[in-house]
Formats: structure tokens, sequence, C-alpha cells
């Protein structure tokens, strides 16, 4: 695996290929535990280490498995990971576990890790396939963490709330007020509100991207040395 398709995948994942901005997977999740930036991050690495490792261990076994059975069997793997992240954030995170709720085990339902595995990891080697999983989890972390901060500056005034859930008790000091006597924009933290948000994420990051591209357009090609004949003429 060269550096050249190394970037190539984190770009994808990150940015070109975005699942929660480009690809709109995922959405149920993605909206509604982005209410902070502690809920949607946690969510988001949890769902990065599944894909990383079920791609890792789906592109091991991608010559086995026969064409009829790959989904039931793809599932199956997913389903066993994702168990394990359960049982270690509730033993090790019960907080953040309560509050993430039925999302934790939905992640195997997660149209986003099916459709990379699938899409990718059945086609690919193993290092590729598991740098593939990793990349597009972080987007979709990204995604998860940008949204939770704007929805919970503007719905509670406050950044990190909740850490203590993950990090415990001696994290409670982190939380940041970022508006001092804040009294909250109810919008901000309801449904409404994530869609408000992505929204603005999506055209954010279109406008980004097209301005990219003008910019590319506009560059001027670098000049060419002139032949031996033109300059004698």
């Amino acid at each position: 695996m060269n550096l050249q398709l190394i970037r190539d995948i984190l770009h994808n994942g990150l940015w070109k290929q975005n699942p929660g901005l480009l690809q709109l997977l995922g959405l149920c999740p993605l909206l509604a535990v982005s209410s902070t930036v502690v809920n949607g991050v946690s969510l988001g690495l949890a769902t990065a280490l599944v894909m990383t490792l079920s791609s890792g261990s789906i592109a091991v076994i991608r010559s086995f498995v026969p064409n009829e059975i790959r989904i039931p069997v793809f599932v199956l793997i997913i389903a066993v990971l994702v168990t394990v992240v359960q049982y270690l954030m509730n033993a090790y995170m019960y907080g953040l576990y309560v509050v993430l709720g039925i999302f934790i085990p939905l992640i195997v339902t997660n149209c986003i890790v099916l459709a990379r595995v699938e899409a990718f990891a059945s086609k690919n080697s193993i290092l590729p396939s598991a740098l593939d999983g990793f990349a597009m989890g972080l987007g979709l972390t990204a995604v998860l963490g940008v949204l939770g901060a704007m929805r919970e500056v503007l719905g509670k005034g406050t950044l990190f709330s909740g850490i203590d859930l993950a990090l415990g008790d001696g994290a409670k000091d982190w939380v940041l007020h970022i508006i001092p006597d804040y009294q909250g924009f109810l919008l901000a933290i309801l449904p409404p509100g994530a869609f408000i948000g992505l929204g603005l994420l999506i055209a954010g990051r279109n406008w980004l991207a097209l301005r990219g591209e003008q910019k590319a357009r506009n560059k001027p090609a670098p000049a060419t040395a002139a032949s031996p004949e033109a300059a004698q003429g």
C-alpha cells in the first residue's frame, strides 16, 4: 500500500465521499445523538472502531465466502463486533452507554458500515480495507462532532457537556460555558435543529468544494520553455 493510496483513502473518507455530508448514510443516529459533542463523537468513534475491524476482517475472508451468502456473513461479523463494543462501553463507560442507548446496537444496521464492507472491503486486501473503514468512520465522527458542537452551543451555551460520562468525574471541570447565564435555545437540541444544522454543514461543504474547483480552473497554466526553433525565429 503506497503513500498515494493512503492519501486517496483518507481524502475520500474525510472529504470527497464523506458518509455524513455526501453519501447521507446513517442519518438516524447522526441526527438523533448529535445534541452534544460528547454524544456525537462517542458514537462516531464506536462506529469507526466497528468499521475498521469489520472491514479488515471481511477482507481476510472475502475469498472464502460464497457470493450468495456474503451479506448475511458480513452482517454476522458486524454484529459480533458491535456486541463487543457494546459490552466494553457497558463495563467502562456505563453513563455514556445509558445515554446513547439503542443507537449502539443499531450500529449493526447502520448502512454506512454494510455499504463500505460491500463496496470496498469485499474487493480489496486487508490494510486498504481497514484504512478505508477507519477513514469513513472518522469522517462520520467529524460530522457528528461539528454538528454536536453547533447544537450544544446554540441549545445550551456549553461545550463538552457530559464529558464526565466518558472520562469519569474528574473531567467535569472540562465543560466550557461559552455563553454564561444562557437560557438556551430549545430548537437547536430538538430534531428540527439537527436537520437545520446538517443542512448548513452540507451547504458549507459544497460551497468550499465549488470554491476549490473554481480556483483550480482559474489557476494559470505553468509556462513552458520555448523550443530552440522558436527562439531562433
